[in-house]
């Protein structure tokens, strides 16, 4: 088996008395969706939180392709190629599509200040646009954040986080808000994103966890409880008592 590409190993994280995270260890290996699920307050924010630059962890060491990456800000780790998605949409609503894109790849590729140049303007641009036109947005370019529908921005969450060229994604309730069309047509494409970078995914879309999960890992009050196939872990009576119930 090979190296995890990410690897979270013992984080801890205690705000006064509460213990949000408590010794959780995961990974995520290269070709998968790993699911991270558990009820509303069991510190699933606190540790993608974590993982992704913006709480600095008590103890524990957060991994990317064998780097440790633990003490690096978001912006460096994104930079490293940590793609992530957020629960509350980020974007710009007023400016077009393919700007939000080109912000992303501008920032990805750390060339701010490059953006006077004509050949990373070209090379930006290109990246931008071929992102949208994975996620199925390269004819919605020049059209307004804000006219479009709320699975659309979705999708331009994703094309943004393509700009970075991914190592692993991180993705924090990408459905929530979608109806069943739209979370359908999402879990289509991120089903189509694991070969390009795996997926540690926070979700409560059920249906959308057993559908795209290779594996799950389920956190109940700061820590993880169980992890295995979406079959093991629908039958984990410690689960099912804790958070699955009927869903199971």
């Amino acid at each position: 088996m090979s190296d995890p590409v990410l690897n979270v190993v013992g984080i801890s994280k205690r705000f006064g008395a509460l213990e949000a995270s408590r010794d959780v260890t995961l990974d995520l290996r290269a070709g998968e969706i790993h699911a991270l699920i558990g009820p509303n307050g069991a510190g699933k924010s606190t540790l993608i939180q974590q993982i992704a630059g913006w709480l600095t962890p008590d103890a524990g060491q957060i991994m990317l392709n064998g780097d440790d990456i633990t003490g690096l800000s978001a912006a460096q780790r994104a930079r490293a190629g940590l793609g992530r998605t957020f629960q509350v949409s980020a974007l710009a609503m007023q400016d077009t599509v393919l700007q939000n894109a080109l912000l992303g790849a501008l920032g990805a590729a750390g060339r701010l200040s490059l953006w006077g140049s004509a050949m990373a303007r070209g090379e930006i641009r290109t990246r931008a646009e071929a992102a949208l036109d994975r996620v199925g947005l390269g004819g919605a370019a020049d059209m307004r954040v804000a006219d479009l529908s709320h699975g659309q921005r979705r999708q331009l969450e994703v094309a943004i986080a393509l700009t970075l060229r991914p190592r692993a994604f991180v993705m924090d309730e990408p459905m929530a808000g979608l109806g069943g069309q739209g979370s359908r047509e999402l879990t289509a494409l991120l089903d189509g994103l694991r070969g390009e970078a795996p997926i540690l995914l926070v979700e409560h879309d059920m249906d959308a966890v057993f559908a795209l999960a290779d594996r799950i890992s389920v956190l109940v009050y700061g820590r993880i409880i169980a992890t295995g196939t979406v079959d093991e872990v629908r039958a984990n009576d410690e689960v099912r008592r804790a958070y699955l119930g009927d869903a199971a």
